[in-house]
């Protein structure tokens, strides 16, 4: 459904991403990992259109999109969840629901989709009215998420999820990510820290250093890398 290569993504003179590459095919479930500043959340808000890439090609359904504006790439399916979840703290949570079906093929079918994400985030019909920045770190997400999926989204793109969390609410939230893959067939792709975490999640991941792509496969084979807990914990862990 997706495709990455050979990705190159610079802010001005400063190069962050080289060559990187990912793949997530319908339905699919994958994780991008990496240390701070690999250039995670970099690749993710050039496929989502934030960026503008200085080589490469990203195709999504069958279509090159790299270079489209963020709005179009909304409109052709996909989905994009901020880190810090970028909510607007002072309208209610039904308003900063209902942003996400912005899109001219989200809006015509607003009601129904609310419905569904109402019956996958009962906490969206529970807060309605309430003001988005009176709401929990878990719950913000939660909103976020939902917000999101407004879009009517082929694939949805989550970065950092977990971030802050309590370990209660980050079950809660992996447990939903899951039910929106299995119930609605969404493709899913969300960035974490945690490694052990995120590959028990995940069907696949990719792992970024230093802005390559260096490792990517079946998440149980990169539970057992050598390359994987060296990047993490160090030499001292091999």
């Amino acid at each position: 459904m997706l495709t990455v290569e050979g990705l190159d993504v610079a802010y001005g003179d400063f190069q962050v991403l080289w060559e990187a590459e990912l793949r997530v095919d319908a339905g699919e479930l994958v994780c991008v990992l990496g240390p701070n500043g690999a250039g995670k959340s970099t690749l993710m808000n050039t496929i989502s259109g934030l960026l503008q890439p200085r080589a490469g090609r990203i195709t999504f359904l069958d279509q090159r999109i790299d270079g489209l504006p963020a709005h179009r790439t909304a409109g052709r399916g996909i989905a994009h969840v901020l880190e810090r979840r970028r909510l607007f703290p002072f309208l209610t949570v039904l308003d900063n629901v209902l942003l996400g079906a912005h899109n001219p093929g989200a809006r015509p079918h607003r009601a129904e989709t609310l419905a569904r994400v109402e019956t996958l985030f009962p906490v969206v019909r529970a807060r309605r009215a309430q003001l988005a920045h009176t709401l929990s770190g878990g719950e913000q997400q939660m909103v976020a998420i939902a917000r999101g999926l407004m879009a009517k989204p082929r694939l949805l793109m989550i970065d950092e999820p977990f971030l802050g969390l309590a370990p209660q609410v980050v079950q809660e939230i992996g447990h939903l990510v899951r039910r929106i893959r299995e119930e609605a067939g969404i493709g899913v792709v969300f960035i974490e820290q945690n490694v052990e975490l995120a590959l028990r999640l995940a069907d696949r991941g990719y792992v970024l250093e230093s802005g390559r792509t260096i490792l990517s496969g079946p998440s149980a084979e990169l539970l057992q890398s050598p390359e994987v807990k060296r990047i993490f914990l160090g030499d001292a862990a091999l």
